[in-house]
């Protein structure tokens, strides 16, 4: 037969072999097709389970993707990883491999601005991180910093996936390094919008910024169950970590929303308020004629007798622009107030004593929630403002045996190291190691100014009386009479307003009213500010 001949092969088919009209047809393949099965299981990934989400929104909680659309701008969002799939196998994990593995990642924009997220979805495993799920986060947290992109993370989830044993550890590890390697590099935020159990809550605890939500978020090492089993007291997880809990008792919260719509809008103004990385300089807006700007009403927030409670909000609110700030921890250690705003279009960090809350004394709540803000605005180049109105440090053997000595040098070492620009504005009363540790020109503020109202003493004019002339008042025939005499003296001599001005330790003793003009045109001579650091591997903060 030739080799071009068209006759049927009419022999009987060796065993085995099989004829070319026995094989089965085969669909022809086609780029519409695949486009079409390609599109369908991406529908299948992004609408998820039904039953699944149901219950998510019956716990009063959004999806993962939901959270996503309200935290980005529209159509801004990148996914990446999303077939991304668990390869465990034992305890039946093997039957169940959803795809994304539980958690959206990638990268969107807020008001144009770059960021990279990660959010939980609760609907898969419970949220909880296996190895696959951790893979992601890590790249996510590589591809910000590599990128110089502040990082987003949405927590929600059960902790780690025990069916995946060890990994699921060693997955928190490489965030937790990554966690450290991105501080004072890129802005990290935490949002914590359901469970956060076990070692995930050390992420959020190495975060620059906490967001919880009232109700759904729940935030600890070790669950009521484990508490009852180990010490017999029965607490609830709102009792044990929620958001109240973080947000006025442990101060791991730094910001407490009634909902997830509010609390992912305020991470959006958040942002507004600082770089995208150690490299850039906060977003200014245009200069609003601060430099010239008279605010009489400064005279009239804050009494002139040293020991009438005022809010110390209120001359922030006259000092900033436009009234408007963003108060950190507002609710924890509420002696010092700690905020975000905008002076003369430039974003500041404002540190304030509260008179309003324990006199405005320093305790070891304040001194830790003053020190973490001001590193964190230097590492950020965001220069710092100092409100100065503290009669000292809180007494007591409770405050000596909590380490008040070691949480006050915590502040201390903060300001010394700060090479940001630092005015300090002392209002009222300056006393003892609270006035050196509030920004002092002796640790190194730039520009220190003073009201008329100031008085910077070692301790007040009475206490200081009742030590230096405690034989002469105990010898006395009136010594009520004696002591007002001497305090008269003692404060005329050693607390006059220009005392510490004419000994070159404040720089300016200026009217209230010129209060904002004054900061303005102080941060605009200092906005140049170059300091280069010694030569060293890191110091030694007293943690």
């Amino acid at each position: 037969m030739s080799p071009t001949s068209r006759q049927t092969d009419l022999r009987a088919p060796a065993p085995g072999e099989t004829r070319q009209e026995d094989v089965p047809a085969v669909p022809p393949r086609s780029m519409g097709l695949l486009r079409e099965r390609h599109d369908r299981l991406r529908g299948r990934i992004t609408e998820g389970s039904r039953p699944a989400v149901e219950r998510q929104r019956a716990l009063g909680k959004r999806t993962a993707r939901e959270r996503l659309d309200l935290l980005l701008d529209e159509d801004s969002f990148t996914e990446i990883d999303m077939y991304r799939r668990h390869q465990a196998a034992d305890l039946g994990m093997g039957e169940r491999r959803p795809h994304t593995d539980g958690v959206v990642a990638g990268s969107g924009t807020i008001d144009g601005r770059r960021v990279f997220v990660y959010a939980q979805d609760f609907t898969i495993f419970g949220g909880s991180l296996g190895h696959a799920h951790a893979t992601k986060i890590h790249k996510v947290m590589d591809l910000a910093i590599a990128t110089g992109a502040p990082l987003i993370g949405l927590n929600d989830s059960g902790g780690a996936r025990i069916q995946e044993g060890v990994m699921s550890l060693d997955g928190y590890g490489g965030i937790f390094r990554r966690n450290v390697q991105a501080s004072g590099v890129i802005p990290q935020i935490s949002v914590i919008l359901g469970p956060c159990a076990g070692g995930a809550a050390y992420s959020p605890a190495l975060a620059d910024f906490t967001f919880m939500v009232r109700d759904t978020a729940r935030m600890y090492l070790t669950g009521p169950d484990v508490v009852e089993a180990v010490s017999g007291r029965r607490v609830t997880h709102d009792e044990l970590g929620g958001a109240e809990v973080h947000g006025g008792r442990s101060g791991v919260a730094t910001f407490v929303h009634d909902d997830e719509e509010s609390a992912l809008e305020d991470v959006r103004y958040l942002l507004s308020l600082l770089p995208s990385n150690n490299l850039e300089p906060p977003p200014a807006l245009p200069p609003c004629q601060a430099t010239t700007d008279h605010r009489p009403a400064f005279a009239e927030i804050v009494p002139v007798e040293p020991n009438r409670p005022y809010d110390i909000r209120s001359v922030v609110a006259e000092l900033v622009d436009d009234g408007e700030f963003l108060e950190l921890q507002e609710n924890w250690a509420q002696n010092v107030v700690c905020a975000l705003a905008r002076v003369d279009g430039e974003v500041v960090g404002l540190v304030g004593n509260q008179p309003m809350v324990l006199a405005g004394v320093l305790d070891v709540a304040a001194s830790q929630k003053a020190a973490r803000f001001v590193r964190f605005c230097d590492a950020f180049g965001i220069p710092l403002v100092t409100l100065v109105d503290v009669p000292g440090f809180l007494p007591g053997p409770d405050q000596e045996h909590a380490g008040i000595i070691r949480h006050g040098a915590k502040l201390l070492y903060a300001y010394c190291e700060a090479s940001v620009p630092r005015v300090q504005v002392i209002l009222r009363k300056a006393y003892g190691g609270a006035y050196i540790v509030m920004d002092s020109r002796s640790i190194g503020c730039d520009l220190s100014l003073a009201w008329p109202t100031n008085e910077i003493a070692v301790m007040g004019a009475q206490g200081a009386v009742n030590v230096i002339f405690r034989k002469e008042l105990a010898a006395a025939t009136d010594p009520a009479e004696l002591a007002a005499e001497l305090v008269t003296e003692y404060s005329e001599r050693l607390m006059h307003p220009h005392y510490a001005a004419e000994r070159g330790l404040v720089d300016d003793v200026i009217d209230p009213a010129e209060t904002r003009a004054v900061v303005a045109r102080g941060l605009a001579m200092l906005r140049n500010k170059r300091q280069t650091p010694p030569q060293r591997k890191h110091g030694n903060i007293p943690l």
